[in-house]
Order: structure tokens, then sequence, then C-alpha cells
């Protein structure tokens, strides 16, 4: 089987921002004088969106509350954080040779639209991709609308298409939007953890990816 379409997730599986989500989850909570989340709590609910993520650390609280602590997030995420995120390595070097084998590329991501951009604008990887859609765009992972609306406006069909992440929410989108997935072990969610969700193959590094496709047949 070849695929016509690959989306990447982007924190976890392009970029390595776990340090920095996590210390602005943890400073949104200090802002508002609640109880911090633990380090682990606050990786795990990294790829989904905002909203999701807020109402699994805090579900007892209401709407009010929750929207606070996301303003707080952002405000710290994109303004005085300044926590280093990076690509991973053979990112840059990966997405080149996906490119130029004609792939169509896209991302799927529990950012905010003003997140991806300024990251996309920071790596210089804002000219790869075909399409992007974002969680305050769509409905958020594990919810399959974003994998949709990439396919619908790529021209792609379920089979034809690849979600490639790091978390079990990358998985589960993948099979309720009926594409496969490719799974990356050096994120956040345990290779057990998405081994669990039948991925394809669950990859050690970016860089093992072409060799994989390859493997798989080129477009």
């Amino acid at each position: 089987m070849s695929f016509e379409l690959i989306v990447f997730d982007w924190d976890g599986t392009l970029m390595d921002s776990e340090a920095r989500i996590v210390s602005c989850l943890q400073a949104a909570f200090a802002e508002l004088g609640l109880p911090k989340p633990s380090r682990d709590a606050a990786r795990d609910i990294i790829g989904l969106g905002l909203e999701e993520a807020m109402d699994q650390l805090w579900p007892t609280a209401n709407a009010i509350l929750r929207g606070a602590l996301v303003i707080e997030y952002r405000r710290h995420f994109l303004v005085t954080n300044q926590t280093p995120s990076i690509l991973f390595p053979e990112a840059r070097e990966t997405l080149d040779w996906i490119a130029e084998q004609g792939y169509r590329l896209a991302v799927a991501t529990g950012k905010s639209r003003r997140g991806l951009d300024q990251s996309l604008i920071e790596t210089g990887l804002e000219g790869f991709f075909h399409a992007t859609r974002c969680a305050d765009e769509t409905f958020s992972k594990p919810n399959p609308q974003m994998l949709f609306e990439l396919m619908d406006e790529l021209g792609a069909r379920p089979a034809e298409t690849l979600m490639i992440g790091d978390t079990e929410y990358d998985m589960q989108m993948a099979r309720n939007a009926g594409a496969e997935a490719l799974a990356v072990s050096f994120g956040v969610h345990s290779s057990d953890r998405l081994l669990a969700h039948s991925p394809l193959a669950c990859l050690d590094s970016l860089g093992s990816i072409p060799e994989w496709l390859t493997s798989r047949g080129l477009p």
C-alpha cells in the first residue's frame, strides 16, 4: 500500500516542545493560585486542544475558570516563556525527502493557529505543507474532523492517508477517520501505549521514515 497524503502531528513528533508546554501549563495554574499539575499529568495531555487539555487536567472547573487557564497558558507560551523548542533530529531532512518524492504534506495539531504559524515561521518550515489544521479551527483529536478536512482539501482518500504522531490521540484520530497511522516513540506517549492502537509501525527516529515509506511503495 502506498500513500498520497502524509499528515504530521507537530508537538512531540516534529518539534521537541514538551518542556515548554509543561512549563507553560504549570505557570498558568500558578497564576490563578491553583495547584500545579505534575509533569507527568501535563505531558500526558500534549496533543489535545487547549480546551480539552484543561478539561482533563481540571475536570471540575467551570467554563470561566477553564477559559482563564487557556488565556494564561497562551500568554506564557506565545509571549513570556523562553524555554527552547527545537526540531527533532532529521526533521528537516526527512521533510525534504518526503516532499521530493511527490507526497502531499499536511499538519494536524492540538496547537492554536497562532501557535502553529509562529512555530512554522521560527523553524522555516512554512513552505513544506500543502495544508494545516489546528485545534482552535475544528474539533480536537481524537475526533477525526481534522483529517477529514485535510483529506477533502487535498483530494486524498482515507486509504491514501497516513497520520504520523507520538500520542495515542493521533493513533485514535487516524483510526476514527479510516486512515492509517505510523507512531514515533520519541515523543510523550510510550511505545506500549502507542502500539495498543495498532499503528502500522512504531519508529525510533524521523530519519527512519524515508526507508519505511520506500518499503511501502512511493506515491
